[in-house]
């Protein structure tokens, strides 16, 4: 819309309250927008996510973004492609997922983990999560639904062997 392209052309700087962008449940996981990418002219995105026990994103390849993640509580385990095992992630630890390299997260341990996630540039995860939440809101949606979704934002997902 021509508001947003204005405002996007004025992205000089933006400061946000935590948790300003409402919240999006997909696949069991909390997410909390701070910047979407349509506030940053494409820039970027940057948000929060709450991974529950027992969840995870299965393997999958982002053809158009690089993505970051800073732990702040509980751990992760993420499989990153080419490394020999998988690793553990505790707070204050980061992982760099770059565009084209397969990796999967997940949360073996018993309480939730919290970790701020940054995509650049912004491709459309913003919206991804968005039709995902509409799709299946907080519950664990059909893995075809999911596949489908994600391949329209460039994201393939390895669908676990049924």
């Amino acid at each position: 819309t021509k508001e947003i392209d204005d405002e996007c052309k004025s992205c000089s700087g933006r400061s946000v309250r935590a948790r300003a962008g409402g919240r999006l449940d997909a696949q069991r996981f909390g997410h909390h927008p701070y910047l979407q990418g349509h506030r940053t002219a494409g820039s970027f995105s940057l948000w929060e996510s709450v991974v529950p026990p027992g969840a995870g994103v299965p393997p999958h390849i982002h053809a158009r973004e690089d993505e970051a993640f800073y732990v702040l509580s509980g751990e992760l385990v993420i499989e990153f492609e080419g490394d020999s095992a998988p690793r553990r992630v505790a707070p204050g630890g980061f992982f760099f997922g770059a565009r084209g390299r397969r990796h999967a997260v997940r949360n073996d341990a018993d309480k939730p983990a919290r970790v701020l996630v940054f995509c650049a540039p912004s491709c459309g995860l913003d919206q991804m999560f968005a039709e995902l939440d509409a799709a299946t809101g907080a519950g664990m949606p059909e893995m075809a639904k999911v596949v489908a979704i994600a391949a329209k934002y460039g994201v393939t997902i390895e669908a676990p062997a049924a």
